[in-house]
């Protein structure tokens, strides 16, 4: 069993910010996939399920606002009964520039706070990490993240959206370091 999990903060003002991008690219895969969301309020998440061949797959999106997110991830590991090494994160990344992404396993939070607060509740940093790229970072990083996408921006996010779900896909398969070696 994997657990997904995106990134973001909840309601219609954070809908298309430069922080909601994991929330974007799971919407997206749940639409693909034909998915709806529901509402479990153990974990204070929407959650939706997949089955990918003999592997069930539970989508994430928490809804106690990016800096919490750890509580929800923490609780449905639980629930689930999911080992570290089978979550997989999906967040937005200062550091890299728009339609970039990353893939990597144990390592810091690189100062997201949402990244810290997964880390600190899991007691883990051995988790999947796929970081989309959000810059280059224009005034203070704060104000920033939370800023709505620029008309052109948006106009990429399909194929970033595309290309991330494409690196997904091989995550699932064949494992992060496969996909890492893809597309790093």
């Amino acid at each position: 069993m994997k657990l997904i999990v995106g990134l973001g903060n909840p309601g219609k003002e954070y809908q298309l910010t430069r922080h909601n991008l994991g929330f974007l690219a799971l919407d997206a895969l749940a639409e693909k996939r034909q998915l709806h969301w529901s509402e479990d309020k153990n974990s204070q998440a929407l959650i939706s399920a997949d089955q990918e061949a003999s592997e069930k797959i539970v989508l994430c999106k928490p809804q106690s606002y990016m800096n919490n997110s750890g509580e929800a991830v923490q609780k449905l590991k639980k629930f689930y009964k999911i080992k570290n090494e089978d979550i997989i994160v999906i967040y937005d990344d200062l550091d890299l520039p728009l339609g970039i992404f990353k893939i990597a396993a144990k390592r810091s939070s690189g100062g997201h706070q949402g990244l810290e607060s997964i880390i600190q509740h899991l007691k883990s940093t051995d988790f999947v990490r796929l970081r989309l790229g959000i810059g280059p970072q224009d005034g203070v990083a704060e104000d920033f993240v939370l800023k709505k996408f620029k008309p052109l921006e948006k106009k990429k996010l399909p194929e970033i959206i595309d290309s991330c779900h494409l690196a997904l896909e091989i995550i699932l398969k064949d494992g992060w370091q496969e996909a890492a070696n893809k597309y790093n």
